[in-house]
This record gives C-alpha cells, structure tokens and sequence, in this order.
C-alpha cells in the first residue's frame, strides 16, 4: 500500500533532486546543453556529430565560486534571507499567539472575527502581492498619501536596500499570520480548562496563567508551526518576486528567487541556479536538525 506513494515521490521529487544535485558540479548552461549539434544535409536530413563545447564535470568549483563571491551575490542574499526569514516567523507567531488568545475567549461577533481574520490566508499570493505593491507605489500608493496628509516627505520604497525589503515583511506577515492564528487557536482549544480554573482558584494572575499553562500546553504546536513557518518563509518566493522585484538592483533579493533568475533569465546558467538550490537545501536541513536537537534538548519529544 505505501509502494504507490513511494514511486510517486520518487518520480516528482527523488529525480529532479538527485538530477539537480548533478548539474551542481558542471558548468551546465543554455549554450551548452546539448550534447550533439546536428546541421541540416541537402538531402533534407541531418548529420549529427558531438559538440566539443557541451556541459562538463567541474566538481566544486560552482560551490567555491559561489561562497567567495566570484560568481552572484550569495552572501548579500543569504543575509536577506536570514533577516527576512527572522523577521517574518517572529511576527507571524507572536501576532498570531495574541490573535488567536484573544479569538479563544467568548465574545461577540467571534465568528465573524475568526472569517475576516482567515481571509488574508485565502487570497492568493500573487494578487495580494501586487496589491500591497500598489499601497507602497511612490505617486498613487495609500501610504504615501498618508505621509504627504501629515505633512511627511513621500518615500521611494523600493530605492533602498532596506525599505525594499521592509515592503516584502510587511506583506508576508499579512499574508502568514492567519495560518499561525489557526494553528495556534487549535492548540490552545486542546488545553485542559480545568488547569485555568484550578490555577484562578490558587490566586494566580492572567499573566501568571499564561506563563504557566498557556506556553507550556501550546509548545508541541509551536514547535511544529515555528519549523514549517521557517522553511516556507525561507523558500517564499512570489512575495519578494512580485514586490519588490528585487529592487534595488538586486539588492531586495533572496537565495531563493536569485536561484530562479540565474536559471530564467539573461544568459541561464542551470549549473549555478542548481548550486544555489542544492544550499539552500543544505542551509534548511543544518537548520531542522539543529532545532530538532534543541527540542529533545528540552524534553520534547520530536
């Protein structure tokens, strides 16, 4: 029964992996890919002879080429990532804790509350992307108009390295914090009710019950959504494509979407576009393994 699954992921992600790892240790691009080149006869047939120029083993010279900066601007977008991935899950679950602590207490309207709250999460990516685009436009953004309303300069978001990306965290965590609001409302429905009323009846505080039963009794969740907010955050890619577009000059840019344009656009080169997918899986799994120590660490069962 599990066979069917296994051939599956086999095909869609065993494959392309291992072929990706591959082409990282050659010097694959579009003018060489082809193994043979083949020109047309009189006759109307082709004649077919090797091409001297195709693709080659290189071993690690596009993983040396790419840590020392001779080819991309890997530890530019390393650091964007780093800090955009940071940024991101920090807001996502600490708005959301709060969101979702606030939508676990009876009140009036909750249900409404909860549908307007998912709705960020339901629409697509790309269309919330241009929007938010559109709200930090220059001339005709909604932002800029309410710095001009107050008397304040208009600012070019997307001209600085920093305004750029604060453009891309404010959009992600929009779009993020709905999901981490869920999640976390889940755990906190599993929480006995008992531990509240015994704890208020031993004089303990909001705080104090917070502290004491609400993180604790929310910490198998947390652990979970922190490390899947990680990695989705990490590999976001239309948020940063559609928003910033990179913008300045490349300098907006994470390893994911710099990846993408090294293999789509000018001169693509696979081989380096595959370099930067094969770290970037390495950089996540160094990052799993590392907190999935932490946890056991910890006495969590992981």
């Amino acid at each position: 029964m599990v066979l069917p699954t296994v051939v599956v992921l086999a095909v869609l992600i065993g494959f392309p992996l291992v072929q990706g790892i591959w082409q990282s240790f050659t010097d694959l691009n579009e003018s060489n890919q082809r193994s043979e080149v083949c020109t047309k006869t009189l006759g109307g047939g082709e004649t077919c002879k090797p091409n001297p120029d195709a693709a080659k083993f290189v071993g690690l010279d596009n993983y040396v080429d790419v840590v020392t900066g001779e080819r991309g601007r890997f530890w530019l977008w390393f650091t964007n990532t780093v800090v955009w991935t940071f940024a991101c899950v920090s807001f996502h679950y600490l708005l959301g804790l709060g969101l979702a602590v606030m939508l676990n207490r009876p009140m009036r309207g909750r249900g409404l509350y909860r549908v307007l709250l998912i709705l960020p999460w339901a629409v697509p990516g790309f269309v919330a992307a241009f929007a938010w685009r559109f709200l930090f436009n220059e001339n005709f953004g909604l932002f800029n108009s309410l710095l001009t309303t107050v008397g304040l300069d208009p600012v070019d978001w997307f001209s600085h390295r920093w305004t750029s990306l604060f453009t891309a965290i404010t959009t992600n965590i929009w779009m993020g914090v709905p999901f981490m609001m869920v999640a976390i409302l889940g755990g906190l429905q599993s929480i006995n009710a008992d531990l509240y009323e015994a704890a208020e009846m031993d004089g303990a505080s909001a705080w104090q019950r917070f502290r004491h039963i609400t993180l604790p009794g929310l910490r198998p969740i947390s652990a979970t959504v922190i490390l899947l907010g990680t990695i989705w955050t990490f590999n976001m890619f239309p948020v940063i494509f559609f928003v910033t577009g990179g913008q300045p000059a490349g300098e907006s840019e994470i390893l994911v979407t710099g990846a993408f344009r090294a293999a789509f656009e000018g001169v693509r080169n696979y081989s380096l576009a595959a370099t930067y997918g094969v770290l970037i899986l390495s950089l996540l799994l160094v990052f799993a393994a590392t907190y999935r120590r932490a946890l056991r660490s910890q006495g969590e069962v992981w």
